[in-house]
């Protein structure tokens, strides 16, 4: 059990990496948000593009290796 609690950690760790780095930078950032940022098509149907998708997958496996790593902290 823990050797597979590890593998399945270890994997998830180098795909949260590599998805991290992959992703662009947002460009808004704080100022966007006090300002309103722009409200194009675009920015309403972000979640459906390639990087929302790739936004959405990082929190999953984010809060996967959270979960994760407090199963082999009781494991261990």
């Amino acid at each position: 059990m823990k050797t597979i609690l590890i593998i399945i950690y270890a994997i998830i760790a180098v795909v949260l990496t590599v998805l991290t780095l992959i992703q662009s930078n947002d460009d808004e950032g704080a100022s966007g948000t006090i300002t309103g940022g722009s409200s194009s098509f675009y920015e309403k149907n972000k979640g459906r593009t390639t990087e929302g998708k790739m936004k959405k997958t990082t929190i999953i496996l984010g809060i996967a290796f959270i979960i994760l790593a407090i199963a082999l902290g009781m494991v261990y």
